[in-house]
């Protein structure tokens, strides 16, 4: 159970992190991938951003759930 716990994720990270950086790049935005990933992604970065608005342009909603999925990590030793 653990496993399936950690690779569940680690597989979030990475999308957390794909998402944050093809959100800079017009051309990733549209491909499908994009799509899906942000469908996936999009659903846990609503609720921190209605928290924690985009300041000056830059959304730190990634970043905070980041470091949430991390906390998550550290507190079950995965």
């Amino acid at each position: 159970m653990k496993g399936l716990l950690s690779l569940l994720i680690n597989l979030l990270i990475v999308l957390v992190l794909v998402h944050a950086i093809g959100s800079w790049v017009p051309q990733i935005r549209e491909s499908k991938a994009y799509q899906v990933i942000d469908r996936l992604v999009s659903p846990l970065l609503e609720p921190i951003r209605r928290v924690l608005p985009p300041v000056g342009g830059l959304d730190f909603s990634p970043f905070v759930l980041l470091l949430f999925l991390y906390l998550i990590k550290y507190l079950l030793r995965l």
